[in-house]
């Protein structure tokens, strides 16, 4: 696939929007008939542009009253070390999302748990026990102003 033209744009922004529309809403927001629309969403999936299609589910409704944010120091930052620990962040569900940063620390992870007694369990009992860590600083989360999955299409200068 080449470069996203108007249609992609408009395509990926609908469905960011709402991913369960069906082909037949997709194309008439986009402006397509229905089956031009769908290869060109099969082309985007192909190509990597679209991952997959999830439910946003709210954490508080199931019980995940506490969002912390969590940054870990790895005792020494070697590649043996950094994949180990890794292997280990990617296989607990209490993470919901990791990045490897830049400066202070090696990575930033969100944690989400029932109470602060259970994350203060896990913590303790998991978060300290990874492979190659050296320390953690915690930040809880004292209430959300924005959280979302969709990303600006603004910028993307190659569309006719």
């Amino acid at each position: 696939m080449g470069s996203l033209d108007k249609f992609d744009l408009k395509i990926l922004e609908e469905l960011q929007a709402d991913g369960r529309l069906t082909n037949a809403e997709l194309a008439q927001r986009v402006g397509l008939s229905a089956a031009p629309c769908w290869r060109r969403v099969r082309a985007l999936e192909e190509a990597g542009y679209i991952k997959g299609y999830h439910a946003e589910i709210d954490r508080h409704r199931i019980g995940l009253g506490v969002l912390a944010f969590v940054r870990l120091d790895a005792e020494r930052n070697t590649a043996e070390g950094t994949q180990a620990m890794e292997e280990a962040i990617r296989g607990m569900p209490e993470i919901v999302s990791c990045h490897y940063i830049s400066g202070t620390g090696t990575f930033e992870l969100q944690v989400v748990a029932r109470d602060l007694e259970a994350f203060s369990r896990f913590a303790r009992e998991v978060l300290l026990h990874l492979p190659n860590v050296k320390d953690l600083h915690t930040s809880f989360s004292l209430g959300e102003v924005k959280a979302t999955r969709t990303l600006p299409l603004g910028h993307v200068t190659n569309a006719t």
